[in-house]
């Protein structure tokens, strides 16, 4: 008799084929203040709509799809149940928690969402579908021409690296450093959240000069202006300055190669004598086949600039080695995102 063999199942498929809905859903709700609406009340579907300026017709879809998502809860049914936050959207989605991670979020649904559809052409001709596409100002460009826009990006990115970054001061070793310099430090958050676990060490936040301003007035809200300085130049262009640690947080994978590589040298020669580098990142698993969003990351890093490009641990250690670094190792920081450090 012939068995038949089961048939795979397609259900990955068409959930990774559909998954735009769910993220446009999640998306649209942090862009409408829909957890910061909520806080610690308990609203009916109208009563939330109202306050939204919502039209009647999508009100128990849209906040039922969240309920089913694990991102609101629902007390009751019926069009007198109440919506309320879940632990989670309470601590990361209400714009006023000081954990808030929705400012990436804002930007995924008013930039990125809409550049991700020219994925196709990206891959056919390897450049940028961003702004400069439509003849505006690159990201970068744009940014750093106002302060104020400036201050609102660097706000957005800090929710979701004040993550990595208090894994980073919990699980790397420092007590044998001195003196640490956060290179692309931007609000200094990195620096921070190290020296207050970290109470020996004297730290420098590096960025360009126009996010000086930004960095002084987060270090000093820390009171912690005594132990972290600040430091203005262009990395390509100036030396760094010297420290027993350099760290890069999420600022490698902005560059091609030539420029990734000389960041590294950058760091090399002002580390002090066994100094240490370490870049964090969403580190892509040298084998290519587990990190999913560390390769999504890349890709939206050509679509965001071309020639940049997210990596492995070992090619970081194929860069260093070349730098004239001499130990390597890789410590998982949370999620996806592991710090990547290579000692002189």
């Amino acid at each position: 008799m012939t068995r038949t063999m089961p048939q795979p199942d397609p259900s990955p498929i068409l959930q990774t084929a559909f998954a735009f809905w769910s993220s446009k859903v999640l998306l649209t709700a942090v862009d409408f203040g829909v957890f910061t609406r909520l806080r610690d009340r308990r609203l009916t579907g109208r009563e939330l709509g109202a306050e939204l300026g919502l039209h009647p017709r999508g009100i128990a879809d849209f906040f039922d799809s969240l309920v089913a998502m694990r991102f609101l809860e629902r007390e009751g049914d019926g069009a007198s149940a109440k919506y309320f936050n879940t632990p989670a959207a309470a601590l990361y989605l209400d714009k006023d928690s000081p954990r808030y991670v929705g400012g990436i979020l804002i930007m995924l649904n008013d930039r990125l969402f809409k550049f991700w559809h020219d994925l196709p052409e990206a891959l056919r001709t390897g450049r940028p579908q961003n702004e400069i596409k439509h003849g505006q100002k690159g990201m970068f460009e744009e940014l750093y021409s106002e302060l104020p826009r400036l201050e609102q990006f660097m706000g957005a990115m800090t929710g979701l690296s004040r993550i990595n970054f208090e894994a980073l001061a919990e699980k790397f070793d420092f007590s044998r450093f001195k003196t640490l310099c956060d290179v692309g430090g931007a609000t200094g958050l990195l620096s921070i959240e190290v020296a207050r676990k970290h109470p020996h060490l004297k730290c420098t936040s590096f960025d360009l000069p126009p996010v000086e301003p930004i960095a002084r007035k987060h270090i000093a809200t820390a009171g912690l202006g005594n132990r972290i300085g600040t430091a203005a130049g262009n990395f390509f262009k100036d030396p760094l300055p010297r420290a027993d640690v350099i760290t890069m947080g999420m600022i490698l994978h902005d560059w091609n190669l030539e420029k990734k590589k000389h960041l590294i040298r950058a760091a090399y020669d002002a580390l002090s004598a066994n100094g240490a580098l370490i870049t964090i990142e969403a580190l892509i698993d040298d084998a290519r086949r587990e990190n999913v969003f560390g390769l999504l990351m890349s890709l939206n890093m050509l679509i965001e600039f071309g020639d940049a490009f997210d990596y492995s641990g070992a090619d970081f250690q194929e860069w260093c080695i070349e730098a004239g670094f001499k130990r390597f190792e890789v410590i998982h920081l949370f999620g996806p995102s592991s710090a990547a450090i290579a000692y002189k």
